[in-house]
């Protein structure tokens, strides 16, 4: 019986046994081996058996293509259903993807999806950079990249009708250049003017909210492209992609909808000996652990050259090692080819107690919950005592050579990100900061001693269109103090924004440590009279410094002025935003309707008024003007 085989029938045995921590474990090594068609179904399946266990983030896609891609929507599902997403697939008819956009009661607007992908060939939407591209005149063949804006124009139209997150395959380069070798030795040849086309692509898109592209061409380039093509499939079945290509299509969308459903990961936590460096430190001391450009180092400083790429990104990185604590410092702190330093982890528990106690005090440090976090360690016992232990951990696999550590980290999905903001790239900074409020908080003889001591303030203003991929990010990551956890796009913002009767309010917190960045978001809308609360949340970083207060504060002062008599808003509970249950009933609202998914509250305000707490110092820009509301 072979390996895979083995691995299943352990698998239906966990799962008749209701052993649901086993069971994913094994499935989950199972899908690292046998990542093909044939399994799919099985995973799949045993997916659907871990559901309630599994309790997956339902997500609708739909693909819109020029060319087949039947079998890599089932490779697609079962991947992401082991990454806690459970996707439903909506493929387009072959090559309907220009009318499925136009048509206002198209299959694709019908449908209501999420994400949108779309999947057009070089071949298909420009035939003659194609097939043709030897028969025209440098004019000809030059003209031919206006095409590119009947694309954008479809765009416009899809985004005028839909909120759905756009997904959109750039354009690839033939395996071999019509022209042969002359294609390189020309300005302007073939390659060149594809390349023109994908910076186009990416020109006309920039400005439309929630539209990301597909580096189609680098996907094919990384492959190979005489290995991602199958000529005969694509002669026959109108199906370019090889067999043994398909998971590295399914892989490259799901790098998108990781982030894109809010499924990612914010923690790396990694272990140090025979991980970060060759050896082990209390054994083999400072000198003698292998790190460095050459072999035998090499492969695990490739690894810490990903792990500081990850923390530049705006990850965070922590140590879990069993390790004394001294000589595990001094290697970090002094050896001269270590990349990682000590300033760069946000958390580290290094002695001799389990990885399991371990990510857990990490997850309580930083306040992020256990399903934050990704462990990386070379041992295979310590990441299956993980996997069993904390099912929700994602737990990397590595491979037994350590020459493939730095690769199985950059293909975990769970670290994309479709946008970059200033919060990110200071996060490191700003949990450095976080341990200093920590130490001031236990030093001060009362809870409002510490809160003056901060000096906070809070800056509130309107979503920008440079602030509307944070305000996105944070909707999709933020889970503890959230309010409805609804989980607003970049295009549904706009849309907010742009409409009178809706305010779209980003917080920006600072204090005497440094600026927070912008770390709160309320979505309100007025009707009637009420104002309702769509979305209140704050990240985790400010939770329990009275922010909320004075953010609550100005909406209802903001909306008095506006002839608003009550503000509505409900609570949603989730298995993760406990720590924004109490806030209506603590700031006065009342109960005002119950139902199964959660609780309305409102509160009167011509009968009561919301304070500022005494001391924030809160000011608001609105319109381009900028009022400040001290509060002594």
């Amino acid at each position: 019986m072979s390996p895979s085989s083995n691995l299943r029938k352990e698998i239906d045995q966990h799962l008749a046994a209701q052993n649901q921590e086993a069971a994913l474990s094994g499935l989950r090594r199972f899908w690292s081996s046998e990542s093909g068609p044939a399994a799919a179904g099985y995973v799949v399946a045993c997916c659907e058996k871990l559901r309630p266990f599994l309790r997956p983030t339902p997500y609708r896609v739909a693909i819109l293509r020029s060319f087949t891609l039947e079998p890599v929507a089932p490779l697609l599902r079962a991947a992401a259903f082991l990454g806690g997403i459970d996707i439903t697939v909506q493929l387009s008819g072959f090559d309907t993807y220009a009318q499925q956009m136009l048509d206002p009661d198209s299959d694709l607007y019908a449908f209501q999806p999420n994400a949108v992908i779309l999947a057009v060939q070089t071949r298909d939407l420009f035939p003659e950079l194609w097939d043709t591209y030897t028969d025209l005149s440098r004019e000809e063949q030059k003209a031919s990249l206006n095409k590119i804006g009947t694309l954008a124009e479809w765009v416009r139209i899809f985004r005028s009708r839909s909120a759905a997150s756009l997904i959109i395959h750039n354009f690839e380069k033939p395996a071999t250049p019509n022209a042969g070798l002359l294609d390189a030795q020309e300005q302007g040849g073939q390659s060149a003017l594809i390349e023109e086309l994908n910076q186009t692509l990416r020109g006309l898109t920039a400005d439309v909210p929630g539209v990301h592209i597909l580096d189609y061409e680098a996907l094919v380039s990384r492959s190979g492209r005489d290995n991602w093509h199958d000529e005969r499939k694509w002669l026959t079945m109108r199906m370019p992609i090889a067999a043994d290509k398909l998971s590295a299509m399914a892989q490259e969308w799901l790098r998108f909808l990781h982030p894109l459903c809010g499924r990612i990961g914010k923690v790396l936590v990694t272990d140090l000996d025979n991980t970060l460096w060759g050896g082990v430190i209390g054994e083999d001391g400072m000198d003698g652990i292998k790190l460095g450009r050459e072999y035998p180092g090499a492969s695990h400083h490739a690894l810490q050259r990903v792990l500081l790429d990850l923390h530049n990104r705006g990850i965070l990185l922590a140590i879990a090692s069993k390790n004394n604590e001294t000589d595990a410092v001094q290697a970090i702190e002094h050896h001269p080819e270590m990349l990682l330093r000590e300033r760069h982890f946000a958390a580290r528990q290094i002695h001799w107690e389990s990885k399991v106690d371990s990510l857990r005090r990490i997850a309580e440090e930083l306040n992020v919950g256990l399903d934050s976090l990704v462990f990386l360690d070379d041992n295979p016992v310590e990441r299956e005592n993980v996997r069993l232990a904390l099912p929700e951990v994602t737990v990397i696999e590595l491979p037994s050579d350590s020459m493939g550590y730095a690769k199985a980290v950059r293909n975990c999905p769970l670290f994309e990100r479709v946008s970059s903001s200033e919060e990110d790239r200071k996060r490191g900074t700003l949990y450095a900061e976080q341990r200093q409020r920590k130490d001031l908080e236990q030093s001060a003889t009362s809870v409002e001693d510490y809160y003056y001591s901060l000096n906070q303030r809070v800056e509130l203003a309107k979503v920008t269109k440079q602030t509307l991929g944070r305000a996105a990010q944070l909707l999709k990551k933020t889970n503890q103090f959230n309010l409805t956890t609804r989980r607003h796009g970049e295009a549904d913002i706009a849309r907010f924004a742009a409409d009178p009767d809706w305010d779209v309010y980003l917080a920006r917190v600072m204090d005497r440590f440094g600026d927070n960045g912008i770390t709160g978001v309320c979505i309100t809308h007025r009707a009637s009279g009420v104002c309702e609360i769509d979305t209140f949340l704050l990240s985790c970083r400010v939770i329990g410094r009275t922010v909320e207060t004075a953010i609550l504060h100005f909406i209802a002062e903001y909306n008095k002025k506006k002839g608003v008599s009550q503000i509505e808003g409900w609570f949603l509970p989730t298995q993760k935003n406990q720590p924004a249950e109490s806030f209506y009933l603590s700031h006065k609202f009342t109960e005002k309707s119950r139902t199964d998914s959660g609780t309305l509250w409102a509160i009167d305000l011509r009968e009561s008024s919301i304070d500022c707490p005494p001391w924030i110092q809160l000011s608001v820009e609105q319109d381009a003007e900028k009022s400040e509301c001290a509060y002594a």
